[in-house]
């Protein structure tokens, strides 16, 4: 096994290093006085969207490595949302091979299940426009990379089955594309490519003679002439523009706004194709996702309306920079002209939210859990519990 599958995926062996060690102390007086049989209760305290495939898969790893099977019963398929509080699953089987699987277990489950969320009310909200997982770069490391693709999936699913939207498409790595049905990752140019090149139109060129035949999508925010390099790309590339085969990043940063546009320019754009947004937002995050510097609403439709004048009205337009849930929401409620959005903030923002919680709430069959916590017990059947 390599470094990097022992990090990811710790084997029974190395369990010990990576688990609190309070458990495995408890592992310890476990095998000198007796094991018992124990059911484990898994909640969170927010509202998520069931993901634990991860988890679970792990779990059953480790249970095959141990020779040492669990009875699970799952309240909530996959995709499902599950309240605050709510016992997810109930894990019943020896204490001693249990107890120190824990750690790792929530790890895995708990962020999953959060992301999983986002991604979910972000594709609900915007159910016409296709999102990209661009997450990998603000993951710690291969296995968050991992989850977080993972979970949004999930999401996107979800969303799927519920309002009918387009969802995740795809992600930006190879690694993880697998989750969205790709053998590969998505994803064209970066800035620096841009920096390389010198110019917005000489970085596409060097990109179609080396990726001949390809769909094309460029980044125009490089010399803050999104506007004037989105049309001269457009004229650069004709047919590409004509059978929708172009598309249009916009990644403004927010210390600026996008070409032919300020603050009152801005809210005459939204005046014109939104008022009632502009209307009605309701706090200072939300007005400066409509009129604010970077890619903002007002700055979509004011490159739309510039790509339609001249023209260009098969080109699409990329949205990206800080499209979490909120963002999503305003850009929703005021019908942003936006194709594809590439996020990486349906990552939770407060990782706080992430932490699920296991309490044993059975020991051999007796219901037994601390005071506070009896609204984890099982109040009815939910069938047969299932051996992993």
């Amino acid at each position: 096994m390599t470094q990097t599958q022992t990090n990811t995926h710790p084997s029974s062996g190395e369990i010990e290093r990576y688990t609190d060690h309070y458990f495995n102390r408890t592992k310890q007086v476990i095998g000198r006085f007796g094991d018992c049989r124990v059911t484990y209760a898994i909640f969170m305290r927010r509202p998520v969207v069931f993901a634990p495939r991860l988890a679970l898969e792990w779990l059953a790893e480790l249970g095959r490595s141990r020779n040492n099977s669990v009875d699970l019963d799952l309240r909530y398929g996959e995709g499902k949302w599950v309240g605050a509080g709510e016992p997810m699953m109930y894990i019943t089987g020896s204490f001693f091979h249990l107890v120190d699987l824990e750690t790792i277990f929530l790890q895995k489950l708990g962020p999953a299940c959060v992301a999983a969320y986002n991604a979910w009310t972000m594709c609900a909200d915007m159910p016409k426009t296709a999102f990209l997982a661009m997450d990998a770069r603000h993951c710690a490391g291969q296995e968050m990379a991992e989850m977080m693709a993972y979970a949004a999936s999930v999401g996107s699913a979800r969303a799927k089955r519920k309002v009918g939207a387009v969802g995740f498409i795809g992600n930006a790595t190879h690694a993880t594309a697998h989750f969205f049905g790709r053998d590969h990752g998505l994803g064209t140019m970066p800035h620096a490519l841009i920096g390389y090149a010198g110019s917005t139109v000489r970085a596409a060129e060097m990109y179609h003679e080396t990726f001949v035949g390809e769909p094309m999508t460029v980044l125009v925010d490089y010399f803050a002439r999104e506007i004037s390099d989105s049309l001269e790309v457009c004229r650069r590339f004709p047919e590409l523009a004509a059978a929708g085969n172009l598309s249009l990043r916009l990644d403004t940063t927010g210390g600026r706004y996008i070409e032919g546009l300020d603050p009152a320019s801005s809210y005459a754009v939204l005046e014109r194709f939104s008022p009632e947004s502009i209307r009605g937002y309701r706090s200072e995050e939300e007005l400066r996702y409509l009129v604010g510097t970077g890619v903002s609403a007002a700055a979509i439709f004011h490159l739309r309306t510039a790509l339609d004048g001249a023209g260009f009205d098969k080109v699409k337009i990329v949205a990206s920079s800080g499209f979490g849930p909120a963002k999503c929401r305003v850009m929703a409620s005021c019908k942003a002209p936006i194709d594809v959005v590439g996020s990486g903030s349906f990552l939770p923002a407060s990782w706080t939210e992430t932490y699920a919680t296991a309490d044993i709430v059975e020991y051999d069959g007796e219901k037994r859990v601390k005071i506070g916590r009896e609204f984890l017990h099982r109040v009815r059947p939910n069938g047969a519990a299932r051996p992993l």
